[in-house]
């Protein structure tokens, strides 16, 4: 049987879309630290927040895009995101409660923030 921290943990995951590869989380300090600890292995971070406070979103819906193509579409389970691609500009948008908000990262970015 598992216990919380341990089932939080195992939902970070990996994963690979294509060219592209991502991981989401970040809510509890433990995850924090993990995604930290595997920004070396990302070239990109986005971050989802809300209100003036800037309060961590999750169940976002994210679709990357490059050049008009999409590349990857996941649903973020955390506010932040870590993402491995191939070198250039991408074109997040991001849906949260149905209100759809976009940002345009290059490779090597780690701080891009979209807010609702």
């Amino acid at each position: 049987m598992l216990s919380g921290p341990a089932l939080a943990a195992d939902e970070m995951v990996i994963r690979t879309m294509g060219p592209i590869s991502y991981v989401c989380g970040g809510i509890a300090a433990d995850e924090q630290q993990q995604l930290a600890a595997q920004q070396k292995n990302f070239n990109m971070g986005v971050l989802f927040i809300q209100g003036e406070r800037g309060e961590y979103l999750a169940d976002v819906s994210v679709r990357m895009t490059r050049e008009g193509h999409e590349v990857a579409s996941f649903k973020a389970g955390g506010p932040k995101c870590l993402i491995k691609a191939p070198q250039g500009s991408y074109n997040i948008e991001a849906t949260y409660k149905g209100q759809v908000k976009s940002i345009t990262v290059s490779t090597g970015t780690y701080n891009a923030q979209l807010r609702w």
